[in-house]
């Protein structure tokens, strides 16, 4: 019995027995579609073998792009194992109910939508095009977007997995990046005896910096926390379990601490509409030559006047002598590791939306899903996107109403 059998049997166990008959009554088997990630250095992949292994046994059939898992280092040969049809026809996979991918969905896959189809996947704000959502709303699915889903805790599951990836991550490539081998300042963040240990900055105080505070405390480094919030900070502290520098973000103190440090995080959201960036150009010319800034939050707001989105394979550039690191995906570096933690979870939402009869049954009782939900059926429903380019958007509330 693997660990994700273990984990649905018992949450079955908690379901009384009139219950357990209406589930079984309702459950509906899914068509679920895993096309390979089209886009450059995403090497995730929404289900394991071992979620594959778990569905199929609830009945459900799974189509998966051949290659799909290469990037996570999971075979076809291991897929087909577990239950799924490998097919070498991208088109097969679109067939499907319901299509899970990582990236968003571009262009050429947006054509190969059919109607009432329901999409899972990141929406990545930043890097969305107009166009491609108006394509969307035509095409009539529902979209569901990683970065909106809730859960009964009021906390988004797939961006905090992913943020505790980013955050232990972020030290090791802040370290990579300033030794010598990568043509670094050949730094070490910890220091040694007689030497000062080097100075990091964190700007925000969420899952991501609570993951960068532990991992630049393992190493012995100096660490500043910024944060809008007092009770963030505080709170902050009490999930750390000990004393380090906090402060509220004052220009005065931030661009003091700025040019003595030797690596800037930031994974603080700043509102596009009514904040001013939070390190600003200015700041970044007075930093340190050869200092490091590491943007958590490429793929959305960031709070760094002089990032923009970078890649795997071009990861950094130089602005100001200022060496920024700005990959969206960041998780993908560790691919395998966030490939579990997103299966975890959307092997989970697959269960329920089975057992629910459907997806539309599922988002009338699921509130923190249809948080997910930025198109219902060709209509636009997250207010934050029809903001953003311009399109009139309608409570999702509002709508589920209707069905």
């Amino acid at each position: 019995m693997n660990e994700f059998t273990q984990y649905s049997l018992g949450q079955q166990r908690l379901f009384p027995q009139e219950e357990m008959l209406e589930i079984k009554k309702n459950k509906k088997e899914l068509f679920i579609g895993i096309p390979k990630e089209d886009k450059k250095f995403e090497n995730r992949i929404p289900l394991t073998p071992q979620a594959v292994k778990l569905l199929s046994e609830y009945g459900h059939k799974i189509v998966i792009e051949t290659g799909a898992g290469q990037g996570a280092r999971y075979s076809d040969l291991e897929y087909s194992e577990a239950g799924a049809i490998i097919s070498q026809n991208r088109e097969d996979v679109f067939k499907a109910s319901i299509i899970l991918k990582i990236s968003p969905f571009l262009n050429g896959d947006i054509e190969l939508l059919q109607s009432n189809q329901t999409i899972i996947s990141a929406i990545h704000l930043s890097t969305q095009t107009k166009e491609q959502i108006i394509a969307l709303m035509k095409k009539k699915v529902y979209a569901i977007a990683f970065e909106y889903i809730k859960t009964d805790f009021k906390y988004h599951p797939i961006v905090r997995s992913m943020s505790e990836i980013a955050g232990k991550i972020s030290i090791n490539i802040a370290s990579e990046i300033l030794s010598n081998q990568n043509n670094g300042k050949g730094v070490l963040l910890g220091g040694i005896t007689g030497i000062s240990p080097a100075e990091i900055v964190i700007i925000g105080s969420d899952t991501a910096a609570e993951h960068v505070v532990n991992a630049a405390l393992g190493l012995g480094a100096n660490i500043k926390v910024f944060d809008k919030s007092i009770s963030n900070l505080r709170d902050l502290q009490h999930r750390i379990g000990r004393q380090i520098f906090t402060s509220i973000l004052q220009p005065h103190a931030l661009k003091k601490a700025l040019k003595s440090a030797e690596v800037v995080i930031g994974s603080l959201d700043i509102d596009e509409q009514n904040d001013d960036f939070i390190v600003s150009e200015e700041m970044v010319k007075e930093m340190k030559n050869g200092s490091v800034i590491i943007d958590l939050n490429a793929d959305r707001v960031s709070c760094f006047e002089t990032s923009k989105p970078t890649n795997h394979s071009k990861p950094t550039f130089e602005k100001h002598g200022v060496i920024h690191y700005c990959v969206p995906n960041i998780a993908s570096r560790v691919a395998r590791t966030a490939s579990i933690a997103l299966s975890n979870i959307l092997s989970e939402d697959i269960i329920r939306i089975s057992e629910q009869g459907g997806v539309i049954n599922l988002l009338k009782s699921d509130k923190g899903l249809r948080e997910g939900v930025y198109i219902f059926n060709g209509i636009l429903t997250k207010e934050i996107v029809g903001n953003k380019f311009e399109i009139i958007s309608k409570d999702i509330n509002l709508l589920m109403a209707a069905f």
